[in-house]
Parts: structure tokens; C-alpha cells; sequence
């Protein structure tokens, strides 16, 4: 039986040793943290409950493969509850506000709110991005890309369907007013990408969330990872500080601890930032230098009591939308206009709350640690023109004052608690050069017996992402290291 360590305990390092342990190998997951989770952590206090990191759950297929991998079922696991709306949005000095559903006659008629003739479009618009989805997510997402070959075949067909140009380009064509523009291009930025730089091939993410429809799990997120957890070997606190290769082979022999602790392994498996990687080798410098994304300041208030106005998801687009992706994604100051993503689960379960009140988690995109914002002088003031916007633009009349708990994550606590490069939130930057075969490999190019699982390998960040990223890991490691399933007793 091939022993396998698994470097973090986030979703794709779960989900991959999960994996891995169905194909028979004994796995180990190494956490730094007291808890699993990584980015999809979780945090408690005075009877509020917050997901810190993802909150919206898409392709639920791709849950029940991964559970059904290790003989489990992930019905039995987990409580999905379907969303309708997904989300709703908002504009700064607009009355009207947007729900973005999964059905597409409800979806038709929001979009007339605004224009009759994009309304009138949406169906060309989802059937032009149908193939995308269908080859370039779950087709190319699957499969490895091993070597430039492999994407160089995948390229005509991305030309083919218009699916490298950029993805607000892309919407455009089919759809006229701005709003309905931003509506259907700004899911990009879930996973870190600029819509007006990233290719059209993102745009799948609005198919497959009309397609699978957007899920919420009792308990959030975090009750994926400690489902994904349990029949595991995680070992929290354990941070490695080193893998080790075999003197000569390179290949890898196992990890070491921070405390000095030594695993063997046949494989090793890094969840970590892939950033990053390279340090644990003993390199100083990354064999390619990729560029990370922004990052994000986020707020975790308990409230006194609910605002209404908002949905479980809800977005607050603020004014400059454009220039505010520009400046948080690219400059080096902090943004004078907000465009925020709120989560309010109590929506779906009041138990996320206490006494009747609202547990909000407000994620504002702002730039990386590269930007030089010192963040211990500036949260304060960011977080008090945050909250005034807020109450202000988007009439959240009173939330300053109905705050009761609260909790903060800025870039550097990415920095910090996640060990993620410059503090960014999402991993690499989605751009063409960035993607597929250009992303690092989810099997090491230099080091035999390393693999790499998460945001920031292929196919890319998010849960479906990350969760598909782990197959490919997964099968990777066992057809290098064939297993036989445990038998019962």
C-alpha cells in the first residue's frame, strides 16, 4: 500500500485524499491550522456563525462524485437546500435591483426589467456558451495538461467558440445595457478574475450556475469540509516545513514537520499556496513566476437584528464598477467607490445567527500586499467608509449601529493564517496565460512524486474548481502509484 501526505487540509486537499484513500492508499493530511479548511474556514462567536471563505456551492454533481469516490453519499453527508434567487443585485442610484435565478423564464423577465431586447437574447447567449461548458469545463476541467501539446489542441476549438477573447467582450455582444453587462460578466471575480481581462472561457460559470442551480448546506460551507474530513487522517497543528527528496532521485521520500517529525511518503500532495511551493523544496525562486490575485478585505457582523433588504447572496455594485476592478486587481491604492458581495446564510438558516439577528459576511475585492497599503493604519478607516456606504448607497439604514459582534480579514491575514503569496484571495490570476497547461500542473514538472491540488493548479479556484482539481490530482497519483481498495473485513 503506497503511502500518501497531503499538504493542507483545504477542499482540494481533502477531496483529493478522500480520493486517494477510496483507491486504497494510506493517506495522511498534514494541517497547519487547529482546524481544517484552509480558505473555507469557519468562525464563531457569541452564537454567530460565518463561512470565511466560500459560500455559494455550484455543480453539485461534482460533490457526489467526489463523496461517491470513498463509498460515501454525499445526501447522507450533507442538507442541500437549492437558492432562488442565487443572488440579487443591486446598483448605487439604481431602484431597480437584478435576481440572478436558475430559471431562465424568471431569468428572462429580470433581465426585461432593463432592456426587452436583451431579455430577448438570453437564449443565444446561454447556447453560444453551452459548448464552452461542455469542452472547455467539465471536458478540459477533467483532464490533465501534461504538456503544451495537450492545450495546443485544446486552442482551435477555444478560437472556434470565441472563448479567449475577453469575457466582458463576449457578453456584450449579446446584451446592450450595462447592467445587464455586469450582471452576466462579474462571476469571474469569485475566483479573482477580471472580466474585462479574463477569457470568455469563464463565462461558463454563468451556464453552470443556470444549469446545477447555486446550493446551500446546513451549517455552511465549512460542514463540506468537515464532512470531507471525517474518514480522514488529518492531522492538525502539523505544520510541514519541509519536503523532502532523495538524495540524487529527485523524488520525493516524505515531509518534515515544523517539530522535527519526519513522514515517509511515497507521494506528497501540496494544497499549500503553489506559490509557495518552491520553499518547501529549498529553492529560493519558483522555476515560473505567476502573478497572484487581489485580495479582499472582509467583515464578520453580528447584527441585532435582520436586514431584509438582503438576500442569502447579495451583491452591492457601486459606482466606477470598471475602474474599480482596475484598481483593486492592477493599482496600488484602495478604492474610492465599493462594489461588495454580501452573505447573509440566516436567510436559509436562522440557527447562523443569534437572537433574531443577521450574520453578515462583506467581502470588498482590494489590492494585494504588492499595492504596499499599510493595512494596520487603514482597516479602521476602510471598514468605517465601508459600513457608511452601505447604509448610504444601498439604504442598510442603521447597520453600524445594529452591530453587536465583529470580526475582520485583511490581506495580511491572508498573508499570515494562509501563508498565501502577497496575502491574495483567489490563487493565480484566471488570464489566458494562466490557465490550463500555463497554470502549474497538478503533476510536478521537476520533482518526481509531487503533486500539486487547489486553486491554484488547474483547472483553478472554487469549489467545483478545486473539487475537479482533485480528481485529476487523485488519478494522477494512482496511475503512478497503483492501489488496491481496502477489503472489508
Amino acid at each position: 500500500m503506497s503511502r500518501v501526505v497531503v499538504i493542507g487540509g483545504g477542499l482540494g486537499g481533502l477531496a483529493c485524499a478522500l480520493r486517494l484513500q477510496g483507491a486504497g492508499h494510506d493517506v495522511v493530511v498534514c494541517e497547519q491550522r487547529e482546524r481544517p479548511g484552509g480558505r473555507a474556514y469557519q468562525l464563531r462567536d457569541r452564537g454567530f456563525t460565518w463561512d470565511m471563505g466560500p459560500s455559494l456551492i455550484t455543480m453539485p454533481w461534482v460533490l457526489e462524485e467526489t463523496f461517491a469516490a470513498a463509498g460515501l453519499d454525499v445526501h447522507s453527508e450533507l442538507a442541500l437546500h437549492r437558492l432562488d434567487p442565487m443572488y440579487r443585485i443591486f446598483w448605487a442610484n439604481e431602484e431597480r435591483h437584478f435576481d440572478f435565478t436558475d430559471d431562465r423564464e424568471h431569468l428572462r423577465g429580470e433581465i426585461a426589467k432593463f432592456s426587452s431586447k436583451d431579455a430577448a437574447n438570453l437564449d443565444r447567449f446561454l447556447a453560444a456558451l453551452k459548448p464552452i461548458y461542455d469542452e472547455a469545463i467539465v471536458g478540459a476541467g477533467t483532464r490533465p495538461f501534461l504538456n503544451a501539446g495537450a492545450f495546443a489542441r485544446l486552442l482551435p476549438m477555444m478560437l472556434r467558440l470565441r472563448a479567449i477573447e475577453p469575457l466582458h467582450y463576449f457578453v456584450s455582444r449579446f446584451f446592450e445595457d450595462p447592467r445587464v453587462r455586469e450582471a452576466f460578466s462579474f462571476h469571474s471575480l469569485f475566483i479573482g478574475g477580471d472580466p474585462y481581462r479574463v477569457p470568455a472561457v469563464y463565462g461558463a460559470l454563468v451556464y453552470l450556475q443556470i444549469l446545477d442551480g447555486g446550493w446551500y448546506c446546513d451549517g455552511g460551507v465549512y460542514s463540506l469540509v468537515e464532512a470531507l474530513a471525517k474518514p480522514l487522517d488529518v492531522r492538525c497543528s502539523s505544520r510541514v516545513e519541509a519536503i523532502e527528496t532523495g538524495a540524487g532521485s529527485g523524488r520525493v521520500t516524505g515531509v518534515r514537520l515544523a517539530g522535527g517529525e519526519r513522514i515517509a511518503a511515497d507521494a506528497v500532495v501540496s494544497n499549500g499556496d503553489v506559490l509557495r511551493t518552491h520553499e518547501l523544496l529549498g529553492r529560493r525562486a519558483p522555476i515560473r513566476r505567476h502573478k497572484p490575485t487581489m485580495s479582499c478585505f472582509l467583515l464578520y457582523l453580528g447584527t441585532d437584528r435582520p436586514f431584509e433588504k438582503l438576500q442569502h447572496h447579495t451583491l452591492l455594485v457601486g459606482g466606477g464598477y470598471r475602474e474599480f476592478i482596475k484598481r483593486v486587481t492592477k493599482g496600488s491604492t484602495l478604492p474610492d467607490n465599493y462594489s461588495t458581495y454580501v452573505h447573509a446564510p440566516t436567510r436559509s438558516e436562522p440557527g447562523m445567527g443569534a437572537g433574531g439577528g443577521d450574520s453578515l459576511c462583506v467581502l470588498l475585492p482590494v489590492p494585494n500586499l504588492r499595492a504596499g497599503i499599510d493595512w494596520d493604519r487603514e482597516a479602521d478607516g476602510l471598514r468605517d467608509a465601508l459600513v457608511a456606504d452601505m447604509e448610504t448607497t444601498f439604504g442598510l439604514t442603521g447597520l453600524d449601529a445594529a452591530v453587536t459582534v465583529e470580526h475582520r480579514m485583511t490581506p495580511q491575514d491572508f498573508a499570515t493564517e494562509l501563508g498565501a503569496v502577497h496575502g491574495n484571495a483567489f490563487a493565480l490570476e484566471p488570464t489566458l496565460q494562466q490557465s490550463a497547461y500555463f497554470r502549474p500542473p497538478n503533476r510536478d514538472r521537476s520533482v518526481r512524486g509531487l503533486y500539486h491540488v487547489g486553486g491554484g493548479t488547474h483547472p483553478g479556484a472554487g469549489i467545483p474548481g478545486v473539487l475537479m482539481g482533485a480528481e485529476v490530482t487523485a488519478t494522477l497519483v494512482t496511475a503512478d502509484l497503483p492501489a488496491r481498495p481496502k477489503v472489508a473485513a
